[in-house]
């Protein structure tokens, strides 16, 4: 699978789409689904495919490279680097608690109670934990 179809971005969304994209491809490159000395697509290419600006994907990519995730090498391409285990760490629990963070708001802005979002959540980790 290209990186581009994993890739989802909102519109809607608060979140500016550069750091959207960033913090997509920090947790690919933290969970391993983008191993080191992975190519990523160009920055034309993955603007044309995602519709957005070819400013927008730089930022996105300069971003990246600034915190040693990606390397860029001038006519050669933008490569995942290897990233040591505390990063991974980091990033990995950052990543899960804003997913989590945003699905709580979610569920209080529909005045779910804390019981209720409780089992709502014991239900999804049961029947993920179970599937296995």
């Amino acid at each position: 699978m290209t990186v581009e179809k994993w890739i989802q971005l909102s519109k809607e969304s608060r979140e500016p789409i550069y750091h959207q994209l960033e913090k997509q491809i920090q947790a690919w490159i933290a969970g391993g689904q983008l191993p080191p000395g992975t190519l990523l697509p160009s920055i034309r290419s993955l603007s044309k495919k995602l519709e957005v600006s070819m400013i927008t994907t730089r930022r996105a990519y300069q971003n990246l490279e600034h915190k040693g995730f990606v390397l860029t090498i001038q006519g050669k391409g933008t490569f995942v680097q290897d990233i040591d285990a505390s990063l991974k760490q980091q990033v990995k629990v950052s990543t899960v608690y804003d997913i989590l963070e945003k699905a709580l708001v979610t569920a209080l802005n529909y005045n779910y109670t804390t019981e209720q979002i409780e089992e709502i959540f014991h239900e999804i980790l049961h029947s993920h934990t179970n599937s296995d």
